[in-house]
């Protein structure tokens, strides 16, 4: 039985959340962190519908960067937190957003650097993620976290949801104000289209951060939608 789902990010995998999953379970919540890697969207979308099936209530989801893309479609959920994360509607892709942002900008939109490996997959460049991923975590957490980084296929760009289900129940986005992967112009797009949203003075992982205060919001956030 499941209160909590969190969805990590691309090139993120389950053990970056421990330390906010811990958090959630001394708070007596019980919490899952299913393994997205190398599934397609339809596919994780399935998984984490499975989860919410065998729950004995609506559990909250969290979505964090790519994860937000997977949250978005879950049907069943008592709400959707979107911390720090992409948010696409039916038929969008972050690729198709990124070109719309290149093209009013006239410049490609800042992002992270991405390093092809021999399977011709795409890893983050160490220092870069450091940086733009972990800007404000604190040395020790922020080298885990880099080690646990994984390459991912160049096709996550082109996920385009056919169905989405943010619109049916309750949604908060939280931005960051230091966050460097997600262009700016799309952080303010995702967070209107949630019921409420709020800038954080972090940078793109205040799970990692902000460990608490996240905790604080899905906490407050299920009971709210439990009442």
């Amino acid at each position: 039985m499941t209160d909590v789902i969190i969805l990590h990010g691309a090139w993120h995998q389950p053990a970056h959340y421990d330390g906010l999953s811990d958090e959630l379970r001394s708070r007596g919540l019980r919490v899952e962190v299913p393994d997205l890697y190398e599934l397609s969207l339809a596919d994780s979308t399935a998984l984490v519908e499975d989860i919410v099936a065998d729950a004995d209530q609506a559990p909250l989801v969290l979505g964090h960067s790519f994860g937000g893309v997977t949250a978005a479609t879950v049907r069943g959920t008592a709400g959707i937190v979107f911390l720090t994360a992409w948010l696409l509607d039916a038929g969008e892709s972050p690729a198709q957003l990124l070109a719309e942002v290149e093209q009013h900008d006239g410049a490609p939109p800042r992002g992270l650097a991405l390093v092809p490996d021999d399977a011709g997959r795409l890893g983050v460049d160490p220092a870069d993620a450091r940086g733009n991923l972990y800007g404000d975590v604190d040395d020790a957490a922020a080298a885990r976290a880099v080690e646990l980084l994984r390459p991912e296929p160049a096709s996550i760009f082109a996920a385009a949801p056919s169905r989405v289900s943010w619109r049916d129940v309750p949604s908060l986005y939280i931005g960051g104000c230091e966050d460097h992967a997600i262009p700016a112009s799309l952080v303010a797009r995702f967070a209107a289209r949630c019921d409420s949203s709020q800038t954080w003075q972090c940078s793109h992982s205040p799970f990692l951060s902000r460990t608490s205060a996240v905790a604080d919001v899905v906490h407050q956030r299920l009971r709210s939608a439990r009442r």
